[in-house]
């Protein structure tokens, strides 16, 4: 009996090369969601004012991270609601459809009046439209990566790829250099009134540019795909279970340095008392370093393997973790913050260059979308949403500031045991090399 397919079941063979377009397209709203983070971490403390104001400094600050934290919960299932469009009914609308949400988000949160203007309304409001923020992102990063890795050549994959992770840096960097701005021009008043609230609005700026170049985008799903040594014989999840694994237990690490580095300003201002400009002056720093090294890391991905290319920076970084927190701790002066977040930031981004494409290689494409998704969300559900909130408290009741330097051990000791025991994944060529 012959099958026959519909135009959008059949493979689609011919491949439309992959432009820099496409790909500023598909890290986009990766993009847009962390500059929307960063600004948010930088201006906690006067959104804790806005929303919070009625409690001590410390419990407005904390209020303010947990609301922060409130969009990670819905990420997981955001991440298996788009993720399931994207493999089944195509990449693009699935990319589409999570944009339009961040769109309604950040416009959302830039709009919610304060807690004098409509009382506890207000934190309500915010609340809400962070839980469709992490909605939104759960099912944005599973689409998107899925796109790159079938679009890029098999021999930039790594380079491409990475540029998933390099967009957060972007926005890292682009978010601190509003900071700065902000907080240059404007007296410290205006700031907790209506300042922060520009920095929202200019994020939301690129809304319509991103949802007309994201429709441009060809679709991937359809692509016929060689077996890979990597992918397990069935296709199902609980096949995959060894990647899901180790998979959580490596973005767990990169998750919590992620969050560590932005929350350098919050600590630099709030724990070590340093000036404002100069707090802000680590966003950039972060932002910089991490564009550079995690495009670096994937391009050595592409020479060298995936898993070297994630072992050995990550080794480094282990070591060095505490010392450089000691000297911030005991120095706490602007040169010193910067050249700590320059070290940690650097190490931190050459590793984490190909994770997301090692993860994405390793799962079949019937999956790909929503497996990715759902792994990649729930690991920064659980960490990402509780890193910050959890170092303020621990900073609090320990009396202790090289709290985050410890946390960071202990997380960066997980991920190196899985990157140890993980399958390479690169094509084969490099995979003989790494062996």
């Amino acid at each position: 009996m012959t099958t026959v397919r519909t135009a959008a079941e059949a493979p689609n063979t011919t491949r439309t090369p992959i432009t820099r377009t496409h790909v500023a397209a598909a890290v986009m709203g990766n993009a847009l969601e962390f500059y929307d983070f960063t600004v948010y971490t930088v201006f906690a403390v006067d959104i804790g004012k806005a929303f919070f104001p009625n409690h001590t400094p410390y419990m407005g600050l904390l209020l303010s991270l947990v609301t922060f934290g409130a969009g990670f919960a819905t990420r997981p299932l955001g991440a298996v609601v788009i993720g399931l469009i994207g493999d089944r009914v195509g990449r693009r609308p699935a990319m589409l459809l999570s944009f339009a949400l961040m769109g309604v988000a950040i416009i959302g949160l830039a709009s919610t009046p304060s807690y004098a203007a409509i009382g506890v309304a207000a934190p309500i409001i915010v609340v809400t439209m962070r839980l469709v923020q992490g909605f939104a992102l759960g099912g944005e990063v599973g689409p998107a990566m899925a796109f790159l890795i079938e679009a890029a050549p098999s021999r930039t994959r790594g380079l491409v790829g990475s540029w998933q992770s390099a967009s957060q840096s972007v926005a890292s960097l682009v978010g601190g250099f509003v900071g700065v701005f902000v907080a240059m021009m404007m007296a410290p008043a205006m700031v907790e009134i209506w300042g922060w609230r520009i920095a929202f609005w200019l994020g939301a700026l690129v809304l319509p540019v991103g949802l007309i170049i994201r429709r441009s985008l060809p679709e991937t799903l359809h692509h016929e795909e060689a077996p890979s040594a990597a992918h397990p014989d069935s296709a199902g999840f609980l096949a995959h279970w060894p990647i899901f694994v180790l998979g959580l237990m490596t973005i767990l690490a990169f998750t919590t340095s992620t969050y560590v580095r932005l929350f350098m300003t919050t600590y630099a201002l709030t724990t070590l008392h340093i000036g404002s400009s100069a707090a802000f002056g680590a966003s950039i720093i972060n932002g910089a370093c991490g564009i550079v090294f995690t495009l670096a890391g994937g391009w050595l991905s592409d020479r060298w393997g995936r898993k070297a290319a994630m072992i050995w920076p990550m080794v480094v970084y282990l070591l060095i973790t505490y010392p450089a927190f000691a000297l911030l701790v005991q120095r706490h002066d602007a040169w010193t913050l910067w050249i700590v977040t320059a070290l940690v930031s650097a190490l931190g981004s050459l590793s984490a260059g190909s994770a997301l494409v090692w993860l994405t290689e390793g799962l079949r494409k019937e999956i790909r979308s929503a497996g990715m998704g759902a792994l990649y969300a729930t690991a920064v559900a659980v960490f990402g949403g509780t890193t910050q909130p959890l170092l303020v408290w621990l900073m609090h009741a320990t009396n202790q500031p090289l709290a985050p330097a410890f946390y960071l051990i202990g997380t960066t000791l997980v991920g190196l045991v899985a990157m140890v025991l993980m399958r390479e994944t690169a094509p084969a060529h490099l995979a003989e090399r790494a062996a």
